[in-house]
């Protein structure tokens, strides 16, 4: 399943961490994901060894959804993903039917997702600026979805010069502005950045939200989103680092509910009568009509004609050709003129 352009958006139910270390939560995700039809459920694989030194700090707003004791290492440690639920996972994602995904945070990471034979891979904001693991991953020729948090132009530029120069092509690429304060305030979502991206990369793009809501992402595809991507929670009060900042279920179904609307809405651009309005020409336009009784021989003057509804007669396109005639007939008031 690729990312293409097309009037299709691709969507992402991002579960990331919010399984909390659980198989059987994250296997309920995934059913959320299918029922609410997302195109794809993304995880998060990581080996927190690997990933965050034992003195990191945590993020803000992460202190205020986790024990302020804890650390981020420890609160990570928790979260991870083995081998066997990603083995499970992505089975169980084939019999749902929705394609399975995961963002890897470290070397290690890469090389079991290209072992599980993963066609597309999500490279997350915090690695825009790691070179071996972007070489590493432009080296495998997959589909990359790239989200741009944190990165300014320049930044962006770089990350797709190391991919491309491994061997990704260009085309294979889709680039997602993205805020990675959880939640991102709305005067922060900058969503006009996703088009400045697009036309100053000539690229696939789209939006990775983390507003709350379903507002941004809905507007970001009426900018053109190829791609939309948003955290899901199965319960807001779950405790966990990303749970405050995700939709719940239902959210999430009227998401992307909302977005397939819009896709129509959308349309092709070429300004037509549309096939559903087709009916109401005839009713809502107007013919030329007599405003009183016209006697065989009179001329059509401003004086006896005018226009009504409904639009089955002279178009009164045709004003200035009917002006002058003379009637051919006896019209009664409101009777359709002809020639």
């Amino acid at each position: 399943m690729a990312v293409q352009k097309s009037k299709k958006v691709f969507i992402i139910a991002e579960a990331g961490v919010n399984h909390n270390g659980s198989l059987e939560i994250a296997k309920q995700m995934v059913d959320v994901a299918r029922e609410a039809n997302a195109n794809a459920v993304k995880f998060q694989t990581f080996k927190t060894e690997n990933v965050i030194s034992k003195s990191a700090p945590k993020a803000e707003y992460q202190k205020k959804t986790t024990d302020k004791k804890e650390t981020q290492f420890d609160m990570i440690k928790k979260l991870e993903l083995d081998i066997n639920a990603h083995e499970v996972l992505i089975d169980y994602c084939k019999k749902r039917d929705i394609l399975f995904l995961s963002s890897p945070f470290d070397l290690e990471s890469i090389e079991l997702l290209d072992k599980f034979g993963l066609g597309m891979f999500k490279i997350p904001s915090s690695e825009v600026t790691n070179f071996p693991y972007l070489k590493k991953i432009g080296l495998l020729r997959k589909k990359i979805i790239i989200s741009t948090g944190m990165s300014n132009l320049t930044e962006i530029k770089n990350a797709l010069d190391i991919l491309v120069k491994a061997g990704t092509p260009k085309k294979n690429i889709t680039v997602l502005h993205c805020n990675t304060e959880y939640p991102t305030p709305f005067k922060d979502a900058n969503l006009r950045a996703m088009l400045t991206i697009r036309n100053t990369f000539k690229i696939n793009a789209g939006y990775s939200d983390h507003t709350p809501g379903i507002e941004a992402p809905i507007a970001a595809v009426a900018l053109g989103a190829q791609v939309i991507e948003k955290h899901f929670t199965l319960d807001r009060n779950m405790k966990g680092p990303d749970h405050k900042a995700s939709l719940q279920p239902s959210e999430l179904k009227a998401m992307i509910r909302a977005i397939r609307n819009i896709e129509k809405a959308l349309g092709n651009g070429i300004k037509k009568c549309s096939s559903s309005e087709l009916q109401n020409k005839k009713i809502a336009r107007k013919s030329i009509v007599a405003t009183r009784n016209i006697r065989k021989g009179e001329f059509f003057t401003t004086k006896n004609i005018t226009t009504k509804r409904p639009a089955t007669g002279i178009s009164p396109m045709e004003w200035s050709r009917v002006i002058g005639k003379f009637a051919k007939k006896d019209f009664e008031k409101d009777e359709l003129i002809k020639l």
